[in-house]
């Protein structure tokens, strides 16, 4: 919800320190090497039960996030590469915050951290499941628990020390936000019809090993494209048959 409705306002809020930033030379990709840098300091300060420190530290962490996308944009840096090294820091981060939570918690109970490891495990799917449908050409956005809004709570139950409740909530929110994509992809994909059987060949190399998905959709393409002169073909051999 966060990342739809706020991120297009915090932006502008951000422009001209984005703008400061590209003019004394700092670009979008040491942003996220420092986001990524930032967040391992936060899962050390979690480890280390440096809990109010660990939610500056994760301030420090989701900012960077929010302004390496706005440097990129607005000095006309933004480029595949760059999107695609934001996503992967991104996910690393959040392995390491919610590793970083699962170390702290091994100290109260041989079980928490298993909790700490569903809501990781749970903020990958979401992930993966926006990322594999964008893929496929569907929109898999929204929900009640994005990333924005996990940090958010994250930083609420470090700073209030009241990590394992907040923990059951975020799964609890991830589950329902895990569903609700998967609903959404389900029917828009659910609007098209079959695939043909023609889909299903697997073209083989000169080796015998599969080809690539590209050459295989290549394969595919030519298959399904009429060769030159076919039409032409078709209606001379009716024309013939049509005579008496």
């Amino acid at each position: 919800m966060l990342d739809g409705r706020l991120r297009a306002s915090v932006a502008r809020v951000l422009g001209p320190m984005s703008n400061a930033l590209h003019r004394v030379g700092i670009g979008p990709d040491f942003l996220t090497v420092f986001g990524l840098v930032a967040s391992i300091g936060t899962a050390l300060l979690i480890a280390s039960g440096f809990l109010v420190w660990a939610v500056l530290a994760l301030t420090i962490s989701g900012l960077t996030d929010l302004l390496d996308g706005v440097v990129a944009r607005n000095s006309g840096k933004a480029s595949p590469r760059g999107a695609f090294f934001d996503s992967v820091s991104d996910r690393i981060s959040d392995c390491l915050v919610f590793g970083g939570v699962a170390w702290y918690l091994a100290g109260e109970s041989a079980y928490l951290p298993i909790l700490a490891m569903c809501a990781a495990s749970l903020a990958m799917l979401i992930s993966y499941q926006r990322a594999r449908a964008e893929a496929l050409g569907y929109s898999a956005k929204g929900g009640i628990m994005e990333r924005a809004e996990r940090m958010v709570m994250l930083g609420v139950g470090l700073a209030f020390n009241i990590l394992v409740p907040v923990l059951w909530i975020m799964v609890v929110l991830m589950t329902i936000t895990a569903v609700h994509r998967f609903i959404k992809v389900w029917r828009q994909a659910s609007d098209l019809p079959p695939l043909p059987r023609l889909l299903t060949y697997r073209p083989q190399s000169a080796l015998g090993r599969p080809r690539s998905e590209g050459s295989r959709s290549a394969v595919i393409a030519r298959w399904r494209e009429p060769r030159p002169g076919a039409v032409q073909r078709r209606k001379a051999r009716a024309a013939r048959r049509s005579r008496p």
